[in-house]
């Protein structure tokens, strides 16, 4: 749901949406990568899951149950939508270009945690 949203953010001018879309679509896909860690723990150690909401501590408790390159991986791409969803100052907004590259990796985040058991 969230990464077709997102879909939609990359690949059509809304209006009334300039400016804003790439923050919007850097947020929608942080969700969706956070719902499939979500899954990832209800099917792998529910405890975890349901002892916190925090992402950042579900992530840090991901090197115990996943491979070290997924953790790796899915570390760097929630660090890179959370910058990506904020506005900085003097600094030059996410591209189009770096969001479809975080789009990829949120995919084949999705399919490794899925796979890993």
């Amino acid at each position: 749901m969230y990464l077709e949203a997102a879909d939609r953010l990359l690949h059509t001018a809304l209006p009334g949406a300039v400016g804003t879309w790439p923050r919007a679509c850097a947020w929608l896909l942080r969700i969706e990568l956070e719902t499939a860690l979500d899954g990832f723990w209800a099917r792998t150690c529910p405890e975890v899951g349901t002892a916190t909401r925090a992402q950042r501590t579900k992530l840090l408790m991901l090197t115990a149950y996943a491979d070290p390159g997924i953790t790796r991986r899915a570390g760097y791409a929630w660090w890179a939508l959370s910058r990506a969803g904020h506005h900085h100052h003097y600094e030059l907004g996410v591209t189009a270009t770096e969001l479809a590259r975080l789009r990829d990796e949120v995919v084949e985040l999705i399919r490794l945690l899925r796979a890993h058991e």
